[in-house]
């Protein structure tokens, strides 16, 4: 947790809100129904980068309760020394020092992201929370510990599961985007997410370790440029994180609170069967640079 810690300056930060483990469930209630509005500019809001171009071939229908618990996880939290995590640009093409020597830039990300989303989510009245294991390296994928295992677990309770990614830099990544889960149908709050970040398709990389297990993965953007730029800066690294955690928690809202079909949808989309074997982590594409595929183990 010291990458945790470490990750703002700021003096505001509660210090419960730094161990996902410790916090208990804000109580269930009902979203707002008008989303907030950043305090940025147009221009400011789109420091995240490109969004995902690649075709969108699912539609979010299902509707959720308002008071669902959605659980959200970072990324690569607990596959440290086996592909976890992007570089980022700075540290693989810049040669500037990680963010922490322990883990990779996009896990430290990843972490400082999570929090900063559960705790706006929770002070507008989500039921939200998040999940951490702590332990950095994790052999099995299905170990209980894993954020796979307890996000599929928490899925199959009848929860909402999204790991935070940040997506690696120059031509191996693909920018901001919303990977559906595949195990289950994509929910409204899937559908939310899209619009806001963009999409990827169903199947992606053939199928990655969380949308099998019914996770999905919201890759916030290419960890490179003014994103990362605005990140590692200490005069607007907070700023950044509220910036993008509004974004997130209104598009969790919004999900919540439409609970109207498209028109012309005609009920749910039927997906695939899932493609055996089950556990096959999702392919990382080769890079010297230890850039990472999202999901991947």
């Amino acid at each position: 947790m010291a990458a945790m810690a470490r990750f703002c300056p700021s003096a505001t930060l509660v210090v419960a809100t730094l161990c996902p483990l410790a916090m208990g469930l804000a109580p269930a209630l009902m979203p707002a129904v008008h989303a907030q509005q950043s305090p940025w500019t147009v221009e400011e809001a789109s420091f995240t980068g490109p969004r995902s171009r690649l075709a969108k071939n699912w539609q979010g229908l299902r509707p959720l309760p308002a008071t669902i618990e959605i659980l959200v996880m970072p990324g690569h939290a607990d596959s440290q020394g086996f592909g976890g995590g992007a570089s980022g640009a700075a540290v693989a093409v810049s040669g500037a020092r990680p963010m922490d020597p322990a883990i990779s830039d996009e896990l430290f990300w990843n972490l400082a992201t999570v929090e900063a989303v559960v705790r706006l989510g929770q002070s507008r009245g989500l039921n939200i929370r998040s999940y951490d294991p702590g332990v950095r390296r994790i052999a099995r994928g299905d170990d209980p510990r894993t954020t796979w295992s307890v996000g599929k677990s928490h899925v199959q309770a009848g929860g909402y599961a999204f790991e935070i990614h940040y997506d690696a830099h120059g031509a191996v990544g693909v920018g901001s985007g919303l990977i559906p889960p595949l195990k289950g149908q994509p929910s409204l709050i899937d559908e939310s997410l899209a619009r806001e970040f963009g999409a990827f398709p169903l199947w992606f990389r053939d199928g990655l370790g969380a949308p099998k297990r019914g996770i999905s993965i919201l890759e916030i953007g290419k960890l490179e440029g003014q994103l990362e730029a605005r990140l590692r800066n200490p005069s607007t690294r907070q700023q950044s994180l509220e910036a993008i955690a509004l974004r997130v928690v209104n598009a969790l809202e919004q999900g919540l609170g439409d609970q109207r079909p498209a028109a012309g949808a005609g009920g749910q989309i039927a997906l695939p069967p899932l493609s055996p074997p089950p556990d096959v982590v999702g392919t990382v594409l080769p890079a010297r640079d230890r850039q990472a595929s999202p999901g991947a183990w």
